[in-house]
């Protein structure tokens, strides 16, 4: 029974992984006046940045269309029995329900989605989890299993840098945007109930990180394995520096650098920072 591993490309997960684990990516779309480029393929995060500084109007963004999705599990239908399909949190795209959807509609493979109820490399952590027990010839049941089974200890906090983008992108109201840009506040956002929502907001960039470092603290004390990831838009350098000074910090978490990419750039902006975990 051989299972196959579908994501989207709001993982982010680097190409040579993704072939490595043999990961199947459907990518999103990112719309630039009346021009559609394929995250991941067509623009990568930093042709992405230079082109938001460039246009005067903030992109929009974009769902696989659901016979995309159809092409996809007909293909791997010929060599598969199954298909793991992980997607971006159901509350913020209709990628997972296009995904469903889809599924249902092609016969001679059984589509088993995913919600990961959240993005980025921290969706990318069920992604390589997924990949890795396929490729071990675990059955679908038992990598769903194992999905289930992280998703407790799984959380993520992000800082957005410039709150223009989650205004205008209708992710934050106009007042909430203006006082927060006059007061130089800096929200710390994370997912609740598949949603994004304000967690605390914090007057300074420093501060913002520095407090999402102390809550893996919180549960890095316990002394277990963690593997966290690093997320930043358009900021590598900043990253790397965490990084080693986290590393120094949790010798019981193993980091990882990744980024916001196009569609989830979109939403947040360059300059934001977030982290992810889960216990391993």
């Amino acid at each position: 029974m051989k299972t196959a591993v579908v994501t989207d490309s709001t993982a982010y997960i680097p190409k040579e992984m993704r072939d490595r684990l043999h990961i199947h990516m459907m990518p999103l779309n990112v719309i630039f006046s009346n021009e559609a480029y394929r995250e991941e393929i067509d623009i990568t995060a930093d042709e992405f940045y230079e082109e938001v500084k460039r246009q005067e109007k903030l992109p929009t963004t974009s769902q696989p269309p659901i016979g995309k999705f159809v092409e996809k599990f007909e293909e791997l239908q010929k060599e598969y029995d199954d298909v793991i399909s992980i997607h971006l949190s159901s509350g913020i795209s209709g990628t997972y329900q296009g995904a469903v959807s889809a599924g249902e509609m092609v016969e001679g493979i059984r589509v088993h989605a995913f919600d990961s109820e959240i993005s980025c490399m921290v969706q990318g952590f069920y992604v390589i989890e997924a990949a890795k027990m396929a490729l071990d010839g675990k059955g679908a049941e038992e990598i769903m299993g194992r999905l289930e089974e992280m998703k407790p200890s799984v959380k993520a906090y992000f800082m957005a840098d410039d709150l223009s983008h989650l205004q205008r992108g209708g992710r934050l109201s106009s007042a909430q945007a203006l006082i927060g840009s006059l007061l130089q506040v800096k929200p710390v956002l994370h997912f609740v109930d598949k949603v994004i929502v304000p967690f605390e907001k914090i007057r300074t960039r420093k501060k913002a990180m520095k407090r999402i470092a102390d809550l893996l603290g919180e549960d890095a004390a316990s002394g277990e394995k963690y593997k966290a990831v690093i997320i930043h838009a358009k900021r590598e350098s900043e990253a790397k520096d965490w990084k080693a000074e986290l590393e120094a910090r949790f010798p019981n978490v193993e980091f990882d650098i990744s980024y916001f990419g196009p569609v989830i750039g979109t939403h947040l902006g360059e300059g934001s920072m977030g982290m992810g975990w889960y216990k391993i």
